[in-house]
């Protein structure tokens, strides 16, 4: 696990790779935390309907030596994370003040988190790719699609010649022509995706420099990209069966086009002409 990672986040990563006894175990800690950090192993075994050998295998597997390191890291994440506020995972009509306030509490967590994990030594070397790149591709399928479009925008603002699609023929069609000198952007909140994964490859292939930005640094575009950007998320906490974010993946290409801007020399002047070429469709 990764040092800066905190244990229910690394939860979240690893929940589609873990096995159905294991998987009990995680939803049973994401909706009772308070409650696992007070129990014993037969207890936590007990509870989520296991073994105290699937708790312990459920240790390795999210990289924590043991039981107890498991506990203590749980405890000192609400500590942390909770403090003195009334906050908690729910989510109800009945109670929308509070569940606005849960809501927020958790999507700050998400991107304190994310911006934790950034190695900061890749991240220039990221950055420094992408300023003097002849063109950037964002790749992305499904529901990350308006975070790779959004992207794309936001780099061709500062006149990085920057391509995103919606149609996956035409996105990987564009990929075949990247070469050395050009970077390809893939998104995916696993960083399992059998297509995304296979624009980077085949950038590669090109020579062109391939970044990740996915929630898993272990998953197939995590290892096979030159760079990797990892984004936290708690969706999780909110939906025991449904894993997905934009707020993460939105913020890390925020972060990028900020600090393009600042090593763009002309960067302000070139979007004071954007906008003034689109304040032509404005009332």
């Amino acid at each position: 696990m990764n040092p800066n990672e905190s244990i229910m986040n690394t939860i979240s990563q690893l929940y589609d790779t873990l096995f159905d006894s294991e998987k009990k175990i995680a939803r049973f800690i994401i909706n009772n935390t308070g409650e696992a950090v007070d129990m014993t192993v037969s207890e936590l075994a007990r509870a989520s309907d296991t073994s105290e050998a699937s708790v312990s295998r459920f240790c390795r597997r999210i990289g924590v030596k043991g039981f107890h390191q498991l506990k203590i890291g749980l405890a000192k994440e609400m500590t942390e994370f909770y403090g003195e506020r009334s906050v908690s995972n729910d989510i109800s009509i009945n109670d929308i003040g509070q569940s606005l306030q849960n809501i927020l509490a958790n999507k700050i967590e998400e991107l304190r988190a994310t911006v934790d994990m950034i190695d900061t030594k890749q991240f220039g070397k990221i950055l420094q790719a992408i300023k003097d790149a002849g063109q950037v591709q964002i790749v992305a399928v499904g529901n990350t699609i308006p975070v790779a479009i959004d992207g794309a925008f936001k780099l061709n603002e500062l006149g990085i010649p920057t391509s995103a699609g919606t149609i996956w023929e035409t996105q990987l069609a564009h990929t075949h022509m990247l070469k050395k000198g050009d970077v390809l952007i893939a998104v995916s909140n696993s960083g399992e995706s059998i297509k995304v994964h296979e624009a980077v490859l085949y950038a590669k292939e090109g020579g062109a420099t391939t970044v990740g930005i996915t929630n898993n640094p272990a998953s197939a575009i995590g290892q096979d990209a030159d760079y990797h950007i990892t984004t936290a998320t708690r969706e999780r906490l909110f939906m025991d069966e449904f894993c997905f974010s934009r707020v993460s993946a939105t913020t890390v290409m925020e972060i990028i086009f900020l600090f393009l801007t600042s090593m763009i020399p002309e960067a302000h002047e070139r979007m004071t002409k954007c906008e003034e070429m689109f304040a032509v469709d404005k009332r």
